[in-house]
């Protein structure tokens, strides 16, 4: 299989120049035109632009400053993630709007925030830590500030509630599917698997931190926007799964342990096309902005 290296914040990529089995030739996201590529970079990029200005505005600089200085910093210093701007297009596939969703994609963000300040804690002992990585902040604020984070989050969820729309059941069940994604069970589960590594660096260990980490967040931004958008219990699971495939094939590609095994390769692949599978049922909508995370290459530039 022929791939190709590249970089994803800052991370050693593979992105694979196979075509896409799953996809028909006549598909736009087979063959791309520039001017398809440019308006779904478009679309994404004006997702991220207003998860950002929602956020610039929930954590202005104010007393104590101690406090509020650290929390910007390390939100808006972290690298950007697929879940909060997948959550958008969810809601927006769904025939919802995207301020319905954009409270919730910024909760994800901060998510990502906290978990990306804890995992690259300034620590000596840790022997993956990267010297790369700006530390403002010492290890106990980064540490204090990262658990301060995820609480904010649930924050400006709760806000949301009413704010002229009749949200609150909405609103509510976001909040526990956000989490259920980020708990025992969900994240904190990769987590702890991730650092048991020794010797189990194996394929089915991968594809476990993978799921937990990186696709039940994914799973949860979908499942989080179709709620919000109005979406029927149906499409909301089918979004639910296409996250899932979606998180999991970028932890796989974006995995830091050398392993290239064709093997691995192989269950990339076997996601994306159960990827697509889950957008073929969603008749009658636009699925195109969306279909494009479920490319190798996208999961990079986008």
């Amino acid at each position: 299989m022929a791939r190709a290296l590249s970089h994803f914040n800052g991370k050693p990529t593979l992105s694979l120049s196979k075509p896409n089995p799953y996809l028909p030739s006549s598909s736009s996201a087979h063959k791309p035109t520039t001017v398809a590529m440019a308006q779904t970079k478009s679309y994404w990029a004006s997702i991220e632009a207003d998860i950002e200005a929602h956020l610039r505005t929930a954590i202005p600089i104010r007393q104590p400053a101690a406090v509020f200085e650290p929390m910007r910093h390390l939100v808006f210093a972290a690298p950007k993630a697929k879940e909060p701007a997948l959550c958008v297009a969810a809601c927006e596939l769904v025939g919802g709007d995207r301020a319905q969703a954009v409270v919730a994609a910024s909760a994800l963000r901060l998510v990502h925030s906290a978990a990306h300040a804890h995992e690259h804690l300034p620590l000596m002992d840790r022997p993956k830590h990267n010297p790369v990585t700006h530390h403002a902040y010492g290890p106990n604020i980064e540490l204090l500030t990262g658990d301060g984070i995820v609480p904010f989050g649930f924050e400006l969820l709760a806000r949301s509630v009413g704010s002229g729309q009749n949200n609150s059941d909405r609103v509510l069940r976001v909040i526990i599917e956000i989490a259920r994604a980020i708990g025992s069970q969900g994240m904190i589960d990769g987590q702890y698997h991730e650092l048991q590594q020794g010797a189990r660096s194996n394929e089915e260990w991968i594809e476990h931190v993978c799921m937990k980490k990186e696709g039940e967040l994914h799973a949860c931004g979908a499942a989080c926007g179709a709620i919000l958008g109005g979406g029927s219990e149906e499409e909301i699971e089918k979004l639910r799964k296409f996250g899932l495939y979606v998180g999991m094939m970028e932890g796989m590609l974006n995995w830091g342990g050398g392993n290239e095994e064709e093997g691995l390769m192989d269950v990339v692949e076997r996601l994306r096309g159960m990827a697509i599978k889950e957008l073929e049922n969603l008749s009658g909508r636009n699925v195109e902005p969306i279909s494009s995370l479920v490319e190798a290459a996208s999961l990079c530039n986008l």
